[in-house]
């Protein structure tokens, strides 16, 4: 069994504890689940225990009435319950579920308990036998169990073996349709770090070697995905959606609208390699963001809300660990910029023996695309180095970038079909506010007019530090230079100020 919230069988206390908070709230918990089954089980038990094999486990707790409160049920027989839920476990289930199951005492009564661990990926999905693996395989969501989708359950039975997606030949495609300057700058490396296999070789013989190229059924030797994706001139001409989506939005939800009505305040599609995608993604966040400035001993430097370096292995481990598979083909790399975060989402979540709890451990890696997390590691980026590392130490270069920059870790959320890593806004530095009064108010009030179109005095002494008074004096100032203009009469009490002309 993989690692679950369950550690060990639920104690006399938890339970206590958690019927209590069900009560409370009035309906079961994401880890809970509660079924009254007096003389027999209930029907939908099974769907129950394949939510909790495939999520992160949960625990079934038959004996008590939901609709009663929670309460116990009088007359349950527990052994046979019992009984009957190992059986059910063992006969109803591929594969089987073998649940921790105990005779309880709640208020005065027996109840039953079966504790129900994740189980490896290679085993899930587990299914409800009778109706068969697509439509008996479930997921837990919230206090009830939903059925997974087909791509779900494709991405489940993909984690037995390693997925071939990246070196599918590109039919359509020819050798003219990679860009000669990143294929010579590949072959360069690997001929001198990998001088043995790749020094005698022609080009061609090379790329087929590196999987970045194939041949056919009719001899013809075209590129794989992994080629266009890393090393092609323009990928979308085949795969219009394997792209990079940017939205900068003016508020902290996507339905926010900002004062002059707007619900966007930029976005761009980043298209073309791997390489070129990542650079144009950075480059949009940083004309979104704000650069600050930080005393640091004699000298400024400049910070800016997301470090570029995490920004970049975010970006390349979106785009070099996605799905790949057909059904996900028509979903780009999405990133989304807020007021108070950054969230990169692509497609299928977390792959092999990578977990949420083991992002970034040393001895942690899988990946999904193997040949093209290859490539990605000598196709060489615009700064001279390369597209990725491939060691491992993406997640880690990440929480030290972030740890430098006195940020917050990400939180990654990790779901069958997707996953997503949400950075926090960069919090403005106190010795961001050793700064000279006018400048470190100008440099607050143009970056925050960066992300929204106007502002208020009371949210720029916030954000700098400042008193309301020194706010209100260098701002009357920047009225009065033309920088900036109020957007109501003068002496109104929800006075806020835009850029003049805007």
């Amino acid at each position: 069994m993989s690692q679950s919230f369950l550690d060990d069988p639920i104690s006399s206390d938890d339970l206590n504890r958690v019927i209590q908070l069900m009560r409370t709230i009035g309906v079961d918990l994401q880890r809970y689940e509660v079924k009254s089954s007096r003389r027999e089980l209930s029907k939908d038990l099974p769907r129950t225990l394949s939510a909790f094999s495939n999520g992160g486990g949960g625990v079934v707790i038959c004996g008590l009435s939901e609709k009663d409160g929670f309460t116990p049920v009088e007359g349950f027989d527990a052994a046979a319950i019992q009984d009957s839920l190992a059986r059910v476990c063992s006969d109803s289930m591929t594969p089987p579920v073998r649940p921790q199951i105990q005779i309880m005492e709640f208020e005065g009564h027996s109840v039953v308990v079966a504790s129900v661990a994740e189980m490896r990926p290679i085993d899930k999905p587990c299914y409800v036998t009778s109706a068969n693996m697509y439509m008996g395989s479930y997921i837990r969501t919230g206090d009830g169990d939903r059925r997974l989708s087909p791509y779900e359950v494709d991405r489940l039975v993909e984690e037995h073996r390693q997925p071939q997606h990246d070196v599918e030949i590109v039919e359509q495609a020819t050798l003219a349709d990679l860009n000669g300057a990143l294929v010579n700058g590949l072959l360069a490396r690997e001929r001198r770090v990998h001088a043995r296999n790749f020094a005698q070789l022609d080009d061609e013989t090379a790329l087929i070697r590196l999987g970045a190229a194939r041949r056919g059924a009719s001899g013809v030797v075209r590129p794989t995905l992994a080629g266009l994706l890393s090393l092609g001139l323009y990928p979308q001409e085949f795969f219009p959606r394997l792209n990079v989506s940017f939205a900068c939005y003016p508020g902290v939800r996507k339905s926010d609208v900002s004062a002059a009505g707007q619900r966007l305040v930029d976005s761009a599609t980043m298209v073309g390699p791997v390489p070129q995608m990542v650079e144009d993604a950075i480059a949009a966040v940083e004309r979104n963001t704000r650069t600050g400035a930080v005393i640091d001993g004699a000298f400024r430097r400049e910070v800016r809300d997301y470090p570029v370096l995490a920004l970049r292995e975010a970006v390349v481990n979106a785009l070099m660990h996605r799905d790949y598979s057909p059904l996900s083909q028509g979903t780009p790399v999405q990133i989304d910029l807020y007021v108070d975060r950054l969230e990169i989402v692509n497609p299928g979540g977390l792959y092999g023996n990578v977990t949420i709890n083991s992002l970034g451990k040393d001895g942690v890696s899988a990946s999904r695309n193997q040949h093209l997390s290859n490539l990605l590691e000598s196709t060489p980026y615009g700064d001279g180095s390369f597209v990725a590392e491939n060691r491992g130490t993406g997640y880690q270069v990440i929480m030290s970038e972030l740890t430098g920059a006195l940020m917050p870790p990400p939180e990654p959320f990790d779901t069958i079909s997707s996953f997503r890593l949400v950075f926090e806004r960069r919090r403005l530095a106190r010795s961001e506010t050793t700064l000279s009064s006018g400048e470190a108010v100008r440099a607050v009030v143009m970056g925050l007019l960066k992300d929204q179109v106007s502002i208020s005095s009371s949210e720029v002494a916030d954000a700098s530090g400042r008193s309301k008074g020194t706010v209100l004096k260098h701002i009357n100032q920047m009225v009065e230079e033309g920088i900036l203009e109020p957007t109501r009469p003068i002496g109104s009490s929800r006075q806020r100020y835009r850029r003049a002309g805007a």
